[in-house]
């Protein structure tokens, strides 16, 4: 079945099961899911309902059981590992709860690093870098590293960093979880103001209220299955 044209997402019975028999794991149980370009989606569910493996899958980390599951007309279950870790170096963004950053690189250098392994040039990848980083309002601080920074400034870093490639797709996992509720809030603000300039779809994992309010579509998962 082919995807709707405005759709970046598109899942189609998708299935994640992990180990056989009697211990097995459904993880994923026959999920149809599409997301269209531009949508802020936020994705809630109870621990173990499925959030992260539908993530995982999306952000071609794993590969489905079963189904397919396509993000910008690439199918990521049919990418062999080189082509997965291509892809997600060059079209996807990702932010993490716990921001992920290279503790002995500069703000500028963990900014510039995704496009440098996507092979462009050092001068090109801080230009662009720079850029980024005065767009989250860190223009000031490109060479402090990561533990100089506070928790809301280092998550500004890793939101500029997804950014490096340009991608489509940005994958965000409890992005306010480990941080206060006015950082978090100003996080929101930046990840909304971003997905409205620059035409991004953003699909966020939360637990938080906030964010869910904040986005354009709600997303539930449950044992599984969208609820």
């Amino acid at each position: 079945m082919s995807a709707p044209e405005s759709s970046l997402v598109h899942c189609r019975e998708l299935t994640r099961t992990y180990g056989s028999g009697r211990s097995a794991v459904h993880a994923l149980r026959g999920l149809d899911l599409d997301v269209g370009r531009g949508e802020l989606a936020a994705l809630v569910g109870a621990s173990g309902s499925g959030k992260s493996t539908l993530l995982h899958l999306l952000g071609a980390m794993d590969r489905p059981s079963s189904g397919l599951v396509r993000v910008d007309g690439a199918d990521l279950g049919a990418m062999n590992d080189s082509e997965a870790a291509r892809f997600r170096r060059e079209r996807l963004g990702f932010v993490f709860q716990f921001f992920n950053l290279v503790p002995t690189l500069s703000a500028l250098d963990n900014v510039a690093l995704p496009a440098r392994l996507a092979g462009a040039g050092a001068a090109a990848s801080r230009e662009r870098a720079a850029a980024l980083l005065e767009r989250v309002g860190l223009g000031g601080r490109p060479d402090a590293r990561p533990e100089e920074l506070s928790g809301g400034q280092q998550q500004r870093v890793a939101i500029a960093r997804a950014l490096a490639n340009e991608p489509a797709l940005l994958l965000a996992d409890e992005p306010t979880g480990n941080l206060d509720r006015a950082t978090g809030a100003a996080v929101l603000d930046l990840l909304q103001e971003l997905v409205v300039e620059r035409g991004l779809t953003l699909i966020m994992a939360t637990h938080a209220d906030d964010a869910v309010a904040r986005a354009s579509r709600t997303i539930r998962i449950e044992d599984g299955r969208l609820s």
